[in-house]
């Protein structure tokens, strides 16, 4: 169904108006999309649309899909995001360049913890049953090695600090349970495999210095002055930093120190609540609404991280803010404007980068001058974000710096937690 705009007349889809543009004459684009072509600018705009039917072929189609809207040719397909005005113009466009194929397969968001549970589960299990089932000393000691590196991945890598309390310790247990097997291994011949054990201790040393190494890692770019942390009043989890392998935010230059950050219940070990009222007033963690201020068990709300309040960590003027883009469905991302809603403050040395926040949260507007500790906004999920949490990062000149805190000393690295 399409709504009526205020002058009573049906309004485009953003679809339809997207469609429209793209098959339009260029004479026409001032009259489908002003705002756009201000913005990007004619001839950039032609040499986009140029690319797009390159990449598809004659475009036959627009139509929105799980991933976004859909361009549809005669011979491809590409993802876009498009915004229309009460008057059906396009007032936003967003193209990408990758051809776009549907997945043949979706993984339900709830199936991928689930998964990944099994697997560190069955691979913790395997490396146990070795242990105790080892027919000498020394095979003995070849697959305690393997275990130990096996849980220094674990603690690294697989983000226990996040999972619920029991399921947290249960996998845990396997690594004293290992060691138990000891008694066992006493009594059995030392066998011939001590080449196999020196090599498996090379291994997991190999691996344990990697992770210290990757938890410590700095870019040598530091900021001008230390920020302020900007979350207050609960449990924060950093879900990547580091190194590479720690932080999937390496390999790109102006945000390789960035970190991404969500909170967890100190009370259950966990980033999302499965119970209601759980809300805590006056620490900076938003409730659902209710009058308790507890939180739904399910969806955006049950992430503890949801509606924490977000303060300037620095001294600054907003060189841009957004609001008003919608959270993504946990576990799925529409494509659209990569930070979401978001507010970047320029200190005058280094742009600071805060992103992924509530729609309708964002307190401050371009051009406004901010001091640090002011409330700006509230985390939420737009963008491009698979679940609630705050991306941090801070450049110069297209270049990622190392983040420092006035109030949070250490390493910011994947796995950290953070009292504050």
């Amino acid at each position: 169904m399409r709504d009526l705009n205020r002058h009573g007349a049906t309004a485009a889809s953003p679809a339809d108006a997207l469609h429209r543009f793209l098959t339009a004459d260029p004479g026409e684009w001032e009259r489908l999309a002003p705002r756009v072509v201000r913005k990007v600018g004619r001839e950039r705009l032609e040499a986009i649309v140029t690319a797009t039917r390159e990449r598809t072929g004659a475009i036959t189609a627009v139509e929105d899909g799980p991933d976004g809207l859909v361009i549809r040719g005669e011979s491809g397909q590409l993802l876009a995001w498009a915004v229309t005005g009460d008057d059906g113009v396009l007032t936003g466009l967003l193209i990408d360049g990758d051809p776009y194929s549907p997945p043949a397969f979706r993984v339900p968001p709830g199936a991928q913890t689930l998964l990944s549970l099994a697997i560190w589960a069955a691979l913790l299990a395997w490396g146990l049953g070795m242990c105790w089932t080892a027919g000498s000393g020394s095979s003995w000691l070849t697959d305690l090695a393997g275990v130990v590196a096996g849980y220094v991945v674990f603690e690294g890598y697989g983000e226990p600090a996040t999972m619920r309390r029991p399921v947290r310790w249960t996998l845990r247990a396997g690594a004293p349970a290992a060691l138990a097997s000891g008694w066992r291994a006493a009594h059995t011949p030392f066998g011939h495999s001590l080449p196999s054990a020196g090599v498996a201790a090379v291994v997991c040393a190999g691996v344990i210095w990697t992770l210290v190494r990757r938890r410590r890692h700095r870019w040598g770019t530091p900021l001008s002055a230390p920020l302020l942390f900007p979350l207050k009043g609960g449990t924060w989890f950093v879900g990547q930093g580091g190194g590479k392998g720690l932080n999937h935010h390496f390999a790109i230059s102006e945000q390789r120190g960035a970190l991404d950050i969500v909170a967890v219940e100190p009370a259950h070990g966990s980033r999302r609540s499965g119970r209601p009222g759980n809300g805590r007033a006056g620490n900076g963690l938003a409730g659902n609404g209710d009058s308790g201020g507890g939180r739904s068990g399910s969806g955006l709300e049950s992430y503890v991280v949801y509606g924490a309040k977000l303060y300037a960590p620095c001294d600054g003027t907003v060189v841009s803010a957004a609001d008003g883009l919608p959270d993504q469905e946990p576990g799925r991302i529409r494509f659209g404007p990569l930070y979401g809603n978001h507010v970047f403050i320029d200190t005058g040395h280094e742009i600071v980068k805060m992103a992924h926040l509530r729609p309708g949260s964002v307190a401050v507007s371009t051009g406004q001058t901010v001091r640090a500790g002011q409330l700006v906004g509230e985390v939420g999920n737009s963008g491009n974000t698979t679940e609630p949490h705050l991306h941090l990062h801070a450049e110069r000149d297209g270049v990622g710096l190392d983040l420092s805190f006035e109030d949070v000393g250490g390493f910011f690295h994947r796995g950290r937690l953070i009292r504050h």
